[in-house]
């Protein structure tokens, strides 16, 4: 009897765990964050906004949102999507995202770090001049932070 409700249970959880993994890979389109196509960001409503500001940025023809949103190594990458899409989808789920949009503290370095990487070149010499720009705060995004997304 015991054995029966224990492969009950077996059945019911591979059930639950197959279910919520089909409508969220193929309904609600989760097999798209897989990707570096920047449609994928806009599958949710609230995220529309973000991803026409970027169509109209100066940055959409050279950088897609993987591109400055994620670190550049494989598993890396797949950890902050990973990370980041959970938590958006239980913020978006439950209705209780801030409104406007806004990153993670942990994100931002993310995202600072992307803008110090491409243009390596130059934040070279701008970062001396301003002494340890780390170390002060001095983040790309305080004077340029319409670059990915023009409101």
């Amino acid at each position: 009897m015991a054995a029966n409700r224990a492969l009950l249970l077996a059945a019911v959880l591979v059930g639950v765990v197959v279910g919520i993994g089909s409508y969220t890979f193929l309904y609600a389109k989760g097999y798209s964050y897989l990707t570096n196509d920047p449609r994928a960001c806009a599958n949710c409503h609230v995220m529309q906004d973000h991803f026409d500001a970027w169509t109209r940025a100066s940055h959409r023809t050279v950088a897609v949102c993987n591109d400055c949103h994620t670190p550049s190594a494989l598993v890396p990458k797949y950890l902050t999507k990973a990370q980041n899409g959970f938590w958006h989808s239980f913020y978006f789920t439950t209705g209780r995202y801030p409104d406007p949009l806004r990153m993670t503290p942990r994100n931002q370095r993310v995202t600072e770090l992307a803008c110090r990487t491409c243009h390596a070149e130059m934040t070279a010499s701008i970062d001396p001049a301003h002494g340890d720009a780390g170390r002060l705060g001095l983040q790309c995004s305080s004077c340029h932070n319409e670059v990915g997304h023009i409101e």
